[in-house]
């Protein structure tokens, strides 16, 4: 459940910069595994964003370069920002018209009629 103060947060966030964006973050730099070689096995090129006013931590590992895996990381944080600072439209609900009752009335009566002639009941 997101709460008001995180949703908040949140869209003033987007609103940011990538550099101020950056510096309310805790970047940590780690080794990354996978494929890929001695170069990324040997090297800390993966980065975790932890986003502290909202909580939200991104990762990214997949390049052998630290500066991409840093832009795809902040790439990632803003589409969870989005997420978190979408509010959804309330639902009103709608009823049926008086002509939909009765197409789907006269249906269900075609249905039940069609059965009972396969049944030999007339």
């Amino acid at each position: 459940m997101t709460t008001p103060a995180l949703r908040a947060a949140a869209k003033r966030a987007l609103g940011l910069p990538d550099e101020l964006l950056l510096s309310e973050c805790r970047q940590d730099v780690f080794v990354g595994g996978g494929p890929g070689g001695q170069h990324r096995n040997k090297t800390a090129s993966a980065v975790r964003l932890h986003h502290e006013p909202t909580g939200i931590i991104v990762s990214a590992t997949e390049r052998r370069s630290q500066g991409q895996n840093r832009d795809a990381a902040i790439r990632r944080l803003r589409r969870a920002l989005e997420d978190l600072s979408y509010v959804p439209r309330p639902r009103r609900p709608t009823r049926p018209t008086r002509a939909s009752k009765e197409r789907r009335l006269a249906a269900k009566r075609l249905n039940g009629e069609r059965k009972a002639t396969r049944r030999g009941e007339e």
